[in-house]
């Protein structure tokens, strides 16, 4: 009797030693597909790169944390950014992207890209379509001249909550108007509500969908001068194709691209710069 009660106390000692193996075994092996394996794969495909990032992962986490990916965002620029230096909340967002948590911002490689054509142009009326969480609005504003005017529009009220609180944090809430609403609704209005006769530079990052209807709407309201720059994001992934064809194809526009990669990725993505031609 001693004996079988014995072998028993083996056998289910090392059926439990087999069940913490197998256990660990599947949690390393998750682990790595989920922070090494999955990640350097989708790295070199833009819609992998989306449907991981921005769908599977961001779900998952929000559901794990009860929080949002912008809410996680601010809570890193709250701990890692200095208040007042726009430069270190750029920094704090761009760690966060590449080693805790993708997010759509246009991102360090495009970014300097976009850096490059706003300190050219110089511009004093600037219209920035699609805030998201207000890390290329800070990009923008920091570099605009004394006296210039920022407006940005978007229409995710979450999304703009979020980015008023990184605006301020950046200490740049008085060179930015950030407003809520559909791009379509706010366009036709820039005169009548904010004295916009024309802008001198226009930043498109909003619906995909959006980027040809609202630049044929701003061209009806008369907001783009002879001069205009229009510099367009993610033209590639996901892709504005009927934008491309028209400001590549219109005599009222010259148009040139820069090549780069989506945001924190080297899957291929670029910037569409149009210049209004009248």
């Amino acid at each position: 009797m001693y004996s079988n009660g014995l072998c028993i106390s083996v056998s289910g000692s090392s059926m439990l030693l087999v069940l913490l193996c197998w256990f660990v075994g599947v949690t390393v092996l998750l682990y790595v597909l989920y922070s090494w394996f999955i990640p350097a794969v989708v790295q070199f495909n833009g819609s992998l790169a989306l449907l991981w990032h921005d769908v599977i992962v961001e779900r998952a986490l929000d559901t794990l944390t009860r929080s949002t990916r912008p809410q996680r965002l601010l809570n890193a620029v709250r701990k890692h950014a200095t208040r007042g230096d726009p430069q270190s909340v750029i920094s704090a967002i761009d760690h966060f992207c590449r080693h805790s948590e993708w997010a759509m911002n246009i991102g360090d490689e495009k970014g300097s890209i976009l850096d490059s054509v706003v300190s050219e142009l110089n511009p004093e009326k600037v219209l920035e379509l699609g805030t998201y969480c207000g890390y290329s609005t800070v990009r923008i504003a920091r570099l605009l001249p004394p006296g210039a005017r920022l407006i940005t529009l978007e229409f995710n009220a979450d999304y703009a909550a979020i980015a008023r609180q990184v605006i301020a944090w950046a200490g740049l809430e008085d060179r930015v108007q950030l407003v809520e609403g559909a791009s379509e609704d706010w366009i036709p209005r820039m005169k009548e509500h904010f004295g916009i006769e024309t802008f001198d530079f226009v930043f498109l990052d909003h619906w995909k969908d959006r980027y040809l209807p609202d630049t044929k709407l701003m061209e009806d309201c008369g907001l783009l001068r002879k001069g205009t720059v229009l510099l367009a994001d993610n033209v590639i992934c996901p892709g504005v194709p009927d934008y491309l064809q028209y400001v590549r194809n219109s005599l009222s526009y010259k148009s040139c691209y820069f090549k780069s990669h989506l945001e924190y990725t080297k899957a291929e993505d670029g910037l569409e710069k149009s210049v209004f031609l009248g």
